[in-house]
């Protein structure tokens, strides 16, 4: 038995390897180098191109998108979501453990420039979001269980590849884009319960076993209760997101005189000429757009699971909000992290990585509140990616299984002995499980989004004649 598992657990390896691993190295100047993995070699030409396609929609669409925001549900049919609504579940699992974690790690490995390519890859993305969530609007169907609509790539996938007049129940492309999502929610759902329960032992000297038992005893009653995910989300989501933003306010306001230092440290180490010269650009650069991508999930295929459930009026504007969800994870909760960090002295830093270097920054800004503000906000942001990507398995375990709610049970007891399992024990394994499972999302619905880009583009200039006749 030992022998199969491990067995399985190289082969996850190899698999995450040859999808994030450097497939193609590029010399730079002063010896360093740029390793190209083939999922930045997608999604970076994927947003430029879809960029250019949607006529720099991200700048030139911002103030539409924030108009949306205030727009009730089309219909009001039962169980139906509001655009807003669809926006707080894709947030909730785009604003979490990436933003601490993630950028934490960008910065610890690339310096204060990872940050310019984050933000950078941020706006590349949220035109590659636009279009997914377009198409999932397009491809949606009347859910039977649970009410209101349900779709998203493996939907839009299916309709790529049938056969034209077929009546097929299944096509390969979205049968392994549906599996894809379902191994890689349970990889996260392991990693979420060892990261709440190391931040609250490491906080409060918590043991593991009751941390985690509480944790599994919260999410079970509300995701196995039929339409609670969407109204717990609907407190959490902004609440925390809020908080956070507010806190780091707060730090930015008490330090607004270092503020020209910070951002001449962002822009001089992302192009650096100290990077360049030292051999490092090519760190900064891929530190950066690495973590931008893991962190705002846009092209992955996991939003529009969300977006397709959005009750509006044109399918743009579902397409319109998640694009500003992928500003709202990078360009505000992204940069509220990195703040944190590049205000704090460097000399209290030197040498700290990972969740310890977030740490020391907080504890220097707000004493010790500051560690158990983080541990807090850890739980929220975590917790709230646990019930966010439940949803997002909801459309692909009926399109695998049908209309059942043996199988949607079945599902979510998976995930919640996976939260359980993850929350006592660590197996580092589990971490590129999540992210092989985010990788083959990723190739699965990139193979739909160029063939069907065309008919996102129609329906943007249908809304865009619409509001100007």
């Amino acid at each position: 038995m030992s022998q199969i598992s491990n067995a399985i657990i190289a082969f996850i390896e190899q698999m995450y390897q040859l999808l994030w691993g450097d497939l193609v190295v590029v010399p730079l100047p002063g010896g360093s180098t740029l390793g190209l993995s083939i999922l930045v070699m997608i999604l970076i030409p994927s947003g430029i191109y879809f960029t250019f396609k949607t006529r720099f929609l991200p700048f030139r669409l911002f103030p539409e998108m924030l108009r949306v925001t205030a727009e009730k549900r089309n219909s009001g049919q039962t169980g139906s979501l509001s655009g807003i609504q669809a926006l707080i579940v894709s947030t909730a699992t785009r604003v979490g453990m990436g933003n601490l974690v993630g950028v934490v790690a960008a910065i610890s490995a690339g310096g204060a420039g990872a940050v310019f390519w984050m933000w950078l890859i941020a706006i590349l993305g949220s035109s590659t979001a636009f279009i997914e969530a377009v198409l999932a609007q397009l491809y949606k169907e009347k859910d039977p269980l649970y009410g209101g609509y349900r779709g998203g790539p493996a939907y839009y996938l299916h309709h790529c590849y049938r056969k034209k007049g077929s009546t097929q129940k299944h096509v390969l492309p979205a049968v392994l884009f549906a599996l894809s999502g379902l191994i890689c929610w349970c990889g996260v759902s392991q990693v979420i319960g060892n990261s709440v329960s190391s931040a609250f032992q490491n906080a409060f000297h918590i043991p593991p076993i009751w941390s985690t038992v509480l944790l599994v005893i919260l999410a079970a009653v509300i995701v196995l209760r039929k339409n609670a995910t969407v109204k717990v989300l609907d407190v959490i989501v902004p609440f925390m997101a809020g908080f956070y933003f507010l806190i780091t306010l707060y730090i930015i306001i008490r330090n607004a005189g270092q503020l020209p230092g910070v951002f001449q440290r962002i822009f001089t180490e992302a192009f650096g000429l100290r990077q360049a010269v030292g051999g490092g650009i090519g760190a900064v650069i891929m530190n950066g757009a690495k973590r931008g991508l893991f962190s705002n999930e846009a092209g992955s295929g996991s939003a529009p699971c969300a977006a397709a459930a959005a009750d509006v009026s044109h399918p743009v504007k579902a397409g319109l909000l998640q694009a500003l969800g992928v500003f709202i994870d990078t360009l505000v909760i992204c940069s509220c992290t990195a703040m944190i960090m590049l205000l704090t002295p460097q000399e209290l830093v030197s040498g700290l990585e990972g969740m310890d270097l977030l740490q020391a920054s907080m504890n220097y800004h707000m004493g010790s509140f500051g560690t158990v503000f983080i541990a807090v906000i850890l739980w929220l942001f975590s917790f709230s990616t646990f019930i966010g990507i439940l949803f997002y398995a909801r459309p692909n375990v009926a399109y695998l299984f049908g209309d059942n709610w043996t199988a949607q049970t079945l599902y979510k007891l998976l995930a919640l002995a996976m939260l359980f399992i993850g929350g006592l024990a660590a197996y580092t394994f589990v971490w590129d499980l999540g992210d092989l499972g985010v990788g083959l999302m990723t190739i699965f619905n990139m193979t739909a989004l160029f063939p069907m880009a065309g008919e996102a583009i129609h329906a943007l200039k249908d809304y865009e004649s619409r509001k100007n006749p």
